[in-house]
């Protein structure tokens, strides 16, 4: 499986080059850089890891349609931001994947020029196709008609993972991170710091515990009036021996 960091702004080739020329190339995403690991991924998975605030649109449709020629499959996850341009290079995986802290937005492009009138009209019917392109792109993967998708990017509509999945944006939540054990483990790791000891002392602290919980799981405490009644040596000689195993474990190393 190859990886695709798409972080940082969406930037044109020549400026990722310029970039590259100071050693910056990681901190943007340009057509380009995709390209080369598409170009040499040979079918294998790709999976896009995306925290991004947007960017030049046009690279942005670049890099979505690369995507959506590879032949292998593409996957995208959503850690950070997926904004603006960032979100339509999402489209272009056949999943899509978000962190449960994640978002997304989708706007309206937008952009300048100078000259006369007829040239800022002239601009101002451009920016209407781009956002028409943008409106096809949002409602392919969404199912949503064009008039939804339209009034969403007008709002300049934040969503977050929850909302991107009910929206169709987004196809899942990322699970949380695997616990490195089923079992939970002791209060006092967290409760109680014991910064004296060492590691492996703090695991034959944790064995003991456990120790402990499993004999009274073993012999659980019952509601029972007449209980037999136990010797105070024996008694005297757990105690004893409790303190004389707490004294080791807490030892100065």
């Amino acid at each position: 499986m190859k990886k695709i960091q798409i972080k940082g702004p969406v930037i044109s080739d020549s400026d990722g080059k310029f970039m590259e020329f100071w050693g910056m190339q990681d901190a943007y995403t340009y057509p380009s850089k995709v390209r080369n690991v598409l170009d040499n991924a040979n079918g294998e998975d790709i999976t896009l890891e995306i925290n991004s605030p947007g960017g030049i649109v046009s690279e942005g449709s670049e890099i979505y349609t690369a995507l959506k020629q590879y032949s292998g499959h593409v996957e995208a996850h959503i850690y950070g931001d997926a904004d603006s341009a960032a979100s339509v290079i999402a489209m272009g995986a056949d999943k899509v994947l978000m962190s449960p802290t994640a978002q997304m937005m989708i706007h309206k492009s937008s952009g300048g020029g100078a000259g006369h009138a007829d040239d800022m009209q002239s601009i101002g019917r451009g920016l209407d196709q781009i956002d028409q392109s943008l409106v096809n792109v949002y409602a392919k993967k969404t199912g949503k008609s064009k008039e939804e998708i339209y009034n969403m990017l007008n709002a300049q509509t934040f969503m977050n993972a929850e909302t991107a999945v009910k929206e169709g944006f987004a196809d899942g939540i990322m699970e949380d991170a695997k616990k490195t054990s089923d079992e939970v483990q002791p209060a006092f790791n967290s409760a109680v710091p014991l910064p004296h000891l060492s590691t492996d002392k703090r695991d034959l602290f944790t064995e003991f515990l456990k120790s402990v919980q499993k004999a009274t799981d073993a012999n659980p405490a019952t509601d029972e009036v007449d209980k037999p009644i136990q010797d105070k040596n024996n008694d005297n000689d757990d105690s004893q021996l409790l303190k004389n195993k707490l004294a080791i474990l807490f030892a100065q190393n």
